[in-house]
């Protein structure tokens, strides 16, 4: 929530009383703008998918859900865990090899860089991509991920995960 409300040039106010509870207070600036925000399942002409394996892991039910139904919906092979033992497992059983590993970045147990580290050690040709609600700059600043790195930010659309997959799976490996 932080990264998002950062991000939109917002603020958060806690009040915290013992005995009482805590209020989150979120600012965000006004605007007359009208805004695209929420596009209509007609605006994803020109979404540009594939039939590439992907490998899902998000510990959040929702947003794997919604993930595992947009990449379906691209043309994608999804293959999604709740946590990172299952997906271990599943990529150590030699089940079927995937093209990319789409892995949220703060889990509990294993955070996404070490998951994709031991994933990337099984399968060398896999490509990886992470995704956060935190900004790139709070995950290098904090030592989660290195900078460079190939980063989705959530709350993301159709039309962003669709680039950003293409685009990971598409880039030049060699080098």
């Amino acid at each position: 929530v932080y990264g998002i409300v950062k991000q939109n040039n917002g603020s958060i106010n806690v009040y915290s009383e013992e005995g009482t509870g805590t209020t989150f207070k979120i600012y965000l600036p006004i605007t007359s703008e009208h805004s695209d925000a929420f596009p209509s399942a007609a605006d994803g002409s020109g979404l540009t998918g594939g039939t590439e394996t992907i490998l899902v892991v998000e510990d959040d039910d929702a947003v794997r859900e919604l993930t595992i139904d947009i990449l379906t919906d691209l043309g994608y092979q999804v293959h999604a865990f709740s946590n990172v033992e299952e997906a271990l497992d599943h990529t150590r059983n030699g089940e079927e090899p995937a093209d990319l590993l789409l892995t949220d970045v703060v889990m509990p147990g294993m955070d996404g860089a070490e998951l994709a580290e031991a994933v990337v050690k099984e399968r060398p040709s896999i490509r990886v991509l992470y995704m956060s609600g935190y900004t790139s700059n709070a995950i290098a600043t904090h030592g989660v991920l290195d900078e460079g790195i190939n980063l989705l930010q959530k709350p993301f659309t159709q039309a962003d995960i669709a680039r950003k997959i293409r685009e990971v799976l598409d880039a030049d490996q060699t080098g």
